[in-house]
Formats: C-alpha cells, sequence, structure tokens
C-alpha cells in the first residue's frame, strides 16, 4: 500500500482513512456515490410497496402521504408519519455501508473511525456529556418567557406509539446523517484534497439546505455541521457527532411532542440560535478538555491511523556449495 508522504510520517486523519482500504483509487468516492443512490432508491422503493400495503388498513395514510409531499410538515403524534419521515432517512445508513463495502472493499470498520471500528466507550461517555449539558441548556431555557403563549396539548391515544418510534428511530436516523455528511463526504474530499478544513467545511452547505428552515434556522444548523466536522476530524472518527447528533433530535423532538408542536416548524426564534450555539459550544469545549485530560493521564484518544510497513524477512543465505578437495602436484620423489 502507497501512501502519500505527510500521511505516511504522521498517520492517517479521519478524513483521509480511504487510502486504508482495499480500493482508492480517485474514482471510488464517484463509484459509492452511485452504487450508495441505487441501493437507497432501491430500499425506499420497498418502503413505499410497505405503505401501499399498509393502507388497505388505513384509507387515510395515502392522503396522509400526499399532504406531506406538498408540506413537508407532520404532526408528531402519529407514529405512523414519524416512522415514514425518520425511516426514509435511516436506509441511509444501509445503502452508504453496502455500497463503501463492495466498491472500497475491506476494513470497512474505518468508515466509524480511526480505530476500524466504532468506539462505543467513546461515545457512551460523549453521550452522557451531551445528554447532561443538553438537559442543562433546556431547562434554563424553560426559564425565559416564551415567544408566544402555548397551549395544552390536546389528548392523543397514539402518543404513547410516538414516543416509541421517536426513542427507536431517531438514533439511527442521526447515525445516518453522520455517516453520510461527516463519513462519506469528508473521506471523499479527503480523497481529493488534503487538508482537512476542506473536508469539514465543504459538506456544510449540502447538510444545511436539507433543512427546510429560515435563516435563523439554517445559520443553527450551519453552526452544529462545522461542529460535527470538526469533533469527527479532532477524535478521528463519527462517535462525538452521533452522540451530539441523537441528543439534540430527541431532545427536540420530545420536547415537541410533549408540547404537541410541529416537528418541522421552520420559524426560528432568535433565542432559539443562541441556545443552539451555546449547546453546541458548551459540547465542543468539554470534549475538547476530555480528550486533553485523556492525553495528559496518558490515556489518548487516537485520531490517526498509523499504517507501519510490513517487516521484510531476514535474508536467505545460500546454501554452501560442496565442490571435491583440490589436490596440488608436489615435487617429484627423490631416487
Amino acid at each position: 500500500m502507497t501512501l502519500p508522504p505527510p500521511d505516511a510520517r504522521t498517520g492517517l486523519a479521519f478524513h483521509r482513512l480511504i487510502f486504508a482500504r482495499r480500493r482508492t483509487g480517485w474514482w471510488t468516492p464517484l463509484a459509492v456515490l452511485g452504487l450508495g443512490g441505487s441501493f437507497y432508491f432501491a430500499m425506499l422503493l420497498i418502503l413505499m410497496v410497505g405503505l401501499v400495503v399498509y393502507s388497505l388498513n388505513d384509507p387515510t395514510l395515502l392522503e396522509k402521504m400526499a399532504a406531506l409531499a406538498q408540506n413537508p410538515s407532520f404532526d408528531l403524534t402519529d407514529p405512523v408519519l414519524v416512522a415514514v419521515m425518520l425511516g426514509s432517512i435511516a436506509i441511509l445508513l444501509p445503502s452508504y455501508v453496502l455500497a463503501s463495502l463492495i466498491v472500497n472493499g475491506g476494513r470497512l470498520g474505518l468508515i466509524s473511525s480511526a480505530a476500524g471500528r466504532l468506539r462505543w466507550g467513546w461515545m457512551l461517555v460523549c453521550a452522557l456529556v451531551a445528554l447532561v449539558w443538553a438537559a442543562i441548556i433546556t431547562a434554563l431555557s424553560m426559564l425565559l418567557p416564551a415567544d408566544d403563549a402555548t397551549t395544552p396539548p390536546s389528548e392523543n391515544p397514539q402518543w404513547i406509539a410516538a414516543l416509541v418510534v421517536l426513542l427507536l428511530l431517531v438514533p439511527v436516523q442521526a447515525a445516518a446523517e453522520e455517516y453520510v455528511f461527516r463519513g462519506y463526504l469528508m473521506q471523499s474530499i479527503g480523497r481529493w484534497l488534503r487538508h482537512p478544513a476542506w473536508a469539514i467545511l465543504l459538506p456544510v452547505p449540502l447538510f444545511v439546505f436539507g433543512h427546510l428552515y429560515d435563516a435563523i434556522g439554517l445559520t443553527a444548523v450551519g453552526v452544529f455541521a462545522v461542529a460535527a466536522g470538526w469533533l469527527t476530524w479532532r477524535t478521528g472518527g463519527l462517535e462525538a457527532a452521533i452522540a451530539l447528533h441523537v441528543v439534540n433530535n430527541l431532545t427536540s423532538f420530545l420536547i415537541q411532542l410533549a408540547g404537541g408542536a410541529d416537528a418541522s416548524a421552520s420559524d426560528q426564534s432568535i433565542l432559539s440560535l443562541v441556545f443552539a450555539i451555546v449547546l453546541v459550544g458548551g459540547y465542543v469545549a468539554i470534549v475538547e478538555w476530555i480528550l486533553r485530560r485523556r492525553a495528559q493521564q496518558g490515556k489518548p484518544l487516537p485520531s490517526t491511523l498509523v499504517l507501519t510497513p510490513p517487516v521484510a524477512p531476514p535474508p536467505v543465505m545460500p546454501a554452501p556449495q560442496w565442490a571435491p578437495p583440490q589436490w596440488q602436484a608436489g615435487p617429484p620423489p627423490t631416487p
């Protein structure tokens, strides 16, 4: 395996890990995109067929889907619509995994981190940090006066079902977005451009404009995207970004579910932007503190993959060849 000289000396950062895979040609990111897109639309078609079959028992489902196509806002208390919206994003994950395995070959775990796997222990630490910090920020936000007068939510017999769907699908949905926008895109850009700033910043517009918010809401999404990209590069894996994404989405959805709010409301307030920046900025600062603390304790989190060349076998000494003794003629005998 031939690595670019700087990577051979310092190790492969996350956005350059594609060079440690079996097939690393310049064309591989494009092939993963084409094949992964094909897998995604095939899975989406299967999902749509399942919805058509389900609509035989619920004739109103197709009407809800048609309304959803015209206006992508939906009631979080409807578990079927919640499952459809989250599931249509979640299937991005198996689509990308299969495409990467086929195109790039072995060492599939490098799409998760420089360790060659998803570091579950580290992700649990990050999830606890994100959960505690989000709880503090949410509690503080509730002490402030609301922008508008709120009305108590109406009773909904499907509330528990919607809650279960959220708890099951939001982690997969958030992880799928991270694997695509911070995994695939960062490593694809890193295949062509060495500096990490390109891999961190170039995917941001794609992630931002995939959300239907106003300018304030899109700004908050952009802040999150930059922070998630930096965390992925800094920690050498997707775990910190996934943890923040899952906790952020679950917090937002559960608050909206409890209050009967629209999950995709496009109007955001300046105050919500401030709290989003504080949430993301504080989380990044805490994770950075943990990383430095671990390094001081002699337990650094590996953020690069150092590939050592294989040890050359010792030289084989040629076996000595046997030759018959050579006799030299002596002086003639003396009479």
